[in-house]
């Protein structure tokens, strides 16, 4: 069985940061492109930021140069690291990740349960 398990979210005043991670199991993800995505209240689930199997990363515009994603493929693991957070952050993340990097995330696979991250103002 194929598993994401998120950890790491938790409440944070803005200008914190938090790392959230994604320990997969199940499966080596080492391929695969898995990402980073959220849902506020009340508004559709976004992406925020993707690594491909080659470690390429591409991010969502709000969050360039306050997120980093990256990937410890020993341990099949991702992380978002989340720095100068503001309000608007304030969502459950998702990670998710596929074998089929040509497809939309949306139509991904494997999800975890999210994590939530409040930020305070």
């Amino acid at each position: 069985q194929v598993r994401l398990v998120e950890s790491g979210g938790g409440l944070v005043q803005t200008g914190g940061s938090l790392t959230l991670s994604c320990t997969a199991s199940g499966r080596d993800f080492g391929s695969h492109v898995i990402g980073w995505f959220r849902q506020a209240p009340g508004k559709e689930r976004e992406f925020v930021a993707l690594t491909s199997g080659n470690g390429g990363s591409t991010y969502a515009d709000s969050v360039k140069g306050r997120f980093t994603i990256s990937r410890d493929y020993a341990m099949n693991t991702m992380y978002l690291r989340m720095s100068n957070l503001r309000p608007d952050d304030t969502a459950v993340y998702y990670c998710a990740g596929d074998s089929r990097p040509w497809i939309s995330w949306k139509e991904f696979n494997y999800w975890g349960q999210g994590t939530q991250v409040t930020v305070s103002s």
